[in-house]
């Protein structure tokens, strides 16, 4: 049995949005298994139908663990004294709020049977695989964090977009507005209030014609949210399966 609260995100969403997006292991068939079964409480009361839930409401789910959360194998890169390199799979935070989510910094923290270390130095989005850097210990962590906050350590990030750039090596600045509320992110090419200014380098590794698509290594300068889908749809080139981004 999990208990978990539903946050402002989720608010006027339907249950079974909340609930696959919070517990990794999860289908569509199991969670209406559930409901015919009236496994899920909202509130304390059981349901029987996909409703809609909002901010603060208490979701209690009587399903098996096993159904809940997908079984990860640590992908060790790299580790030493003060640091391991994990390479991270798509479907998993490196972190959550939600203290019932199993997340890969849990995963980790079990395997050392310790509360607060390896400790994470940056983040990758829960649908986006790549290298995570932990610190094993305080001193690897201030020096690590602040290797990234001064860009001395150099991230590249790997994606599939629509279109073709003809410039095939490129620097790009511009200025980004995360909406909180709508949960949408804006980009102009001038400064506005609110705005933050976001420099972004990518090179195309690949292209497909036929298709209309590349291959592209991104490097951020700077580390805004979703700064990279906000960029590349700002000039035309979209990542694949990304709505996040609106002009403004």
């Amino acid at each position: 049995m999990r208990k978990i609260i539903v946050d402002k995100k989720y608010d006027g969403k339907k249950l079974n949005t909340f609930l696959l997006d919070n517990f990794n292991g999860l289908t569509l068939n199991t969670i209406y298994k559930a409901l015919r079964k009236k496994d899920i409480r909202i509130n304390n009361v059981k349901v029987n139908e996909n409703c809609t839930v909002y901010n603060g409401d208490e979701i209690t789910v009587f399903i098996n663990d096993d159904l809940l959360y997908k079984s990860f194998n640590l992908n060790i890169v790299y580790e030493d004294d003060n640091i391991i390199v994990i390479n991270k799979p798509n479907g998993i935070e490196v972190v959550s709020n939600n203290e019932n989510e199993i997340t890969l910094t849990k995963i980790l923290q079990d395997n050392f049977n310790l509360a607060s270390f390896p400790s994470p130095c940056h983040r990758l989005d829960r649908n986006t695989y790549g290298l995570v850097v932990f610190a094993k210990n305080t001193e690897a962590l201030d020096i690590l964090l602040n290797k990234f906050k001064g860009m001395e350590i150099e991230k590249h990030y790997k994606c599939i977009v629509y279109g073709v750039p003809k410039i095939k090596n490129k620097t790009l600045t511009a200025y980004l507005f995360k909406d909180r509320k709508k949960s949408f992110v804006y980009i102009s090419d001038e400064p506005k209030k609110g705005y933050q200014k976001i420099v972004t380098s990518y090179r195309v590794l690949s292209e497909n014609l036929e298709n209309n698509t590349s291959v592209l290594d991104v490097t951020l300068h700077t580390g805004r949210t979703h700064q990279i889908r906000a960029h590349l749809a700002h000039i035309g080139l979209p990542i694949i399966g990304d709505r996040k981004i609106r002009n403004k």
